[in-house]
């Protein structure tokens, strides 16, 4: 039984790892006229990352006895998908960010133009594993998870979401604005990892809708707890950039640290209601949220 962070952290280890020798099988080998964009897609793609995505597809499904593999495989495409995130994000048109997982950022271990299409190329493999023979599910389902993560990661999710963030100092955000934002360029795709391990489970309507919500709510811890690391984290323990939001619109910026530390609480005291159904065998999902509001990288 999970019932701590340093238990929660050895759980996330054990399962990025798998997640990892999972996608490196899958993954392209750098080899032919195509190499260099094949080695940066595993380069961007391997070997760093918490896996908090496809943990939440493993934590979820595991409520509804999915099988290991599967919520394994789906997770992956996931994290593939928000590896290509990654890689658009860092890009010098967007936030221009140096390093990625404690190394260059792919665009500086390569060049834009691969690191572009490294980002295309990780989006294209994330639905073809959903919609492959790898994932052995029915067709309904995985065409409910293939519609699931098109709209995850697009206009009104992620891609949305770092459209406003890029017009954000324009448009002076109040609290509603941040939350929307947050919501749809980093809570879509935790969101829809959620919802995967649902689909995945054969969910009934309100478990369903009680999970949904949890993920709604540890999106935007999960950004909120970035806000703060972007203020007060080691660029070294965090593995990217900090002090890169100072003048963005954040939670941070709005509410400053003790009103965002109060939004964390309130967050985290919203979901741990909304699993009360679930009682003990939600004991790793409540112990994920307070690893990620409590973490220091």
């Amino acid at each position: 039984m999970v019932t701590s962070a340093v238990a929660v952290e050895a759980e996330l280890e054990a399962h990025a790892a798998a997640v990892d020798t999972w996608l490196e099988a899958y993954l392209p080998v750098a080899h032919g006229p195509s190499a260099p964009l094949n080695a940066a897609i595993r380069y961007a793609a391997l070997g760093g990352g918490k896996r908090v995505r496809a943990f939440l597809v493993k934590a979820v499904g595991d409520l509804f006895a999915v099988p290991a593999e599967t919520s394994l495989a789906t997770g992956a495409a996931i994290e593939l998908l928000h590896a290509y995130s990654l890689i658009h994000d860092d890009l010098p048109a967007m936030d221009d960010a140096q390093t990625r997982r404690g190394k260059p950022a792919c665009h500086l271990a390569y060049d834009d133009a691969t690191a572009i299409l490294a980002g295309d190329a990780l989006q294209a493999l994330a639905f073809d594993i959903l919609a492959g023979p790898s994932l052995e599910v029915d067709d309904r389902t995985s065409r409910e998870l293939v519609l699931g993560l098109a709209r995850a990661a697009g206009p009104e999710g992620m891609c949305g979401g770092q459209m406003i963030d890029l017009l954000a100092d324009g448009l002076e955000l109040d609290l509603g604005g941040i939350r929307e934002l947050q919501a749809k360029k980093t809570g879509a795709l935790i969101r829809f990892s959620c919802k995967a391990g649902c689909l995945l489970g054969g969910a009934g309507e309100a478990d369903r809708s009680a999970l949904l919500g949890y993920g709604d709510r540890l999106g935007l811890a999960f950004q909120i707890s970035d806000d703060l690391l972007d203020v007060r984290g080691d660029a070294a323990a965090v593995g990217k950039d900090v002090g890169h939001d100072a003048g963005k619109a954040t939670f941070v910026g709005l509410l400053g640290v003790v009103g965002a530390e109060a939004e964390l609480k309130s967050l985290h005291s919203q979901a741990s209601t909304l699993l009360d159904r679930f009682a003990e065998r939600a004991t790793l999902l409540r112990a994920l949220f307070g690893f990620v509001i409590d973490r220091r990288y």
